[in-house]
């Protein structure tokens, strides 16, 4: 799977169940097991668990890899192994103490909102109709 899709599979996975401060870093520099590193923050045990399950689950649909799951049944800190994404789920605590961040953090990956990218497609394809008409 291209990882461009991938990541976009992820970050919309943590989207969907609400994740905070999403980051993605490009590590294919860094690392040659993995091109990218996510990190994003829950709130809580329940909510991280979630979190990683909508990553699983949206990465199978989309016929791509889950290598492995870690630290699920605690929820502080969830690791999901997408092949070439890894995900790392953390509550705030645990996100600040570890600072992945200043790790992996040397390449952030901007990414575009699905929301405001959907918004502007439609915009354009409003603005097209309304010429044509």
């Amino acid at each position: 799977m291209d990882i461009r899709k991938l990541q976009r599979l992820v970050v919309d996975a943590l989207e969907d169940v609400k994740a905070h401060d999403i980051k993605v870093f490009n590590t294919a520099e860094l690392s040659d097991m993995f091109e990218r590193v996510v990190v994003a923050s829950g709130t809580s045990n329940r909510q991280t668990r979630s979190l990683a399950s909508s990553v699983v689950e949206k990465v199978k649909e989309a016929g791509g890899d889950i290598v492995s799951v870690e630290g699920k049944e605690a929820g502080e800190w969830v690791l999901v192994d997408c092949n070439d994404v890894i995900v790392h789920i953390m509550q705030p605590a645990y996100r600040a103490y570890y600072n992945l961040e200043e790790i992996w953090g040397g390449k952030p990956v901007r990414l575009k909102s699905s929301a405001v990218a959907t918004k502007k497609s439609s915009g354009k394809a409003k603005r097209a109709a309304s010429r044509s008409a």
